[in-house]
């Protein structure tokens, strides 16, 4: 799980940064956004707002940094940033994972109203046509 969100952190700082810069720093764990990338606060909310649309709302950077005191942001790696986010998108799929499998196993049909109107749909289409 930590390359996937290494690599895509990655990107997200390649999209941030611009490759050129980082095409001559490989983006590793030990990697530190304020000595080695040398991010500048803007660029940190540029990543907080790439992070919120790939991992959701609850993958919030700028509250993990209010976490911390000044002495730690400056001193914080890629490496810490891929552990917060693993974990969270691992807690977060260890509460959605028991329903998965349930609706497969008791076969039940969503409900939405899509599903809904589709089967309706269907079924006046069925009606009609015989």
């Amino acid at each position: 799980m930590a390359p996937d969100i290494l690599a895509e952190i990655t990107g997200m700082l390649v999209e941030i940064v611009g490759d050129e810069y980082l095409l001559a720093e490989e983006v590793t764990m030990k990697t530190t956004f304020n000595e080695d990338l040398a991010l500048e606060s803007i660029e940190f909310v540029a990543l907080a707002e790439l992070l919120h649309h790939r991992y959701g709302a609850e993958v919030d950077l700028m509250g993990f940094l209010a976490e911390k005191d000044m002495d730690a942001i400056l001193a914080m790696s890629v490496g810490e940033l891929v552990t917060h986010i693993g974990r969270i998108t691992h807690a977060s799929l260890a509460r959605t994972a028991p329903a998965g499998p349930a609706t497969a196993a008791t076969g039940a049909v969503p409900t939405s109203a899509a599903a809904t109107g589709a089967a309706t749909t269907s079924a006046a289409t069925a009606a009609t046509a015989g």
